[in-house]
């Protein structure tokens, strides 16, 4: 049986089943894109990063301003460009860049868990129809029947109901994956960004040594 005969037996629920399918085929390629990209170089920047954070901040700046596509550089450098912060003020300046990025990181979600309810529904609406058609072909008190309405009608109840169990279970799928993905990136902003915070502790009191040194001395000297 083809497309064109599946779509056909299936009913007038088919025209919505297959635009969600669509759909959900066309967001599951721009996540995994997504993804493919950051995983395959998100680690590597981000150590890279850290190390020459040690050595060199304005250093760093410059390299996480290369790398703009990927949402912990976009954090790390909105943290990082509030001068002379606090430690306190930097994590939560680091927070606050962090959930702003989140919602990129859950995109589509919505969509994803919309079509998971209502497909079912879609395709049990057309088991409806398909029954009612069905039974409507069925004269009662008079011989026999219209045998291919009846099973016209039948058809067009499995088929629709297939139809929607296929796309909600497809799209369930891909779905807890990107759920899967988004928490394994969440504890690796989590992580990294605490390695940051340390780093930018220890320059903040590096920083702030020279002064005190020099405070007490004209306190002595006073």
């Amino acid at each position: 049986m083809s497309i064109a005969q599946v779509l056909a037996a299936g009913g007038i629920v088919m025209v919505p089943l297959l635009l969600f399918s669509v759909v959900a085929i066309a967001l599951s390629v721009e996540r995994v894109v997504f993804w493919v990209r950051i995983h395959r170089r998100q680690r590597a920047i981000v150590k890279g990063l850290l190390q020459t954070y040690r050595s060199n901040p304005t250093a760093a700046d410059e390299q996480l301003r290369q790398h703009l596509d990927l949402p912990i550089a976009r954090i790390f450098l909105e943290a990082l460009e509030l001068d002379g912060a606090s430690p306190s003020q930097f994590r939560l300046a680091l927070e606050g860049a962090t959930q702003a990025e989140l919602p990129l990181l859950k995109r589509f979600n919505t969509v994803f868990q919309t079509i998971i309810a209502v497909a079912p529904l879609l395709g049990l609406l057309g088991t409806i129809l398909g029954l009612i058609r069905s039974f409507a072909s069925i004269q009662l008190g008079e011989v026999g029947a219209n045998a291919t309405a009846v099973t016209g009608g039948i058809s067009e109840a499995l088929v629709s109901t297939a139809a929607g169990m296929v796309v909600a279970i497809f799209t369930l799928l891909v779905a807890n994956l990107f759920r899967g993905l988004y928490k394994r990136q969440v504890a690796l902003l989590q992580e990294y960004g605490s390695q940051l915070e340390i780093l930018y502790e220890w320059h903040y009191r590096a920083t702030l040594a020279p002064s005190s040194t020099t405070g007490e001395a004209y306190a002595r000297v006073g």
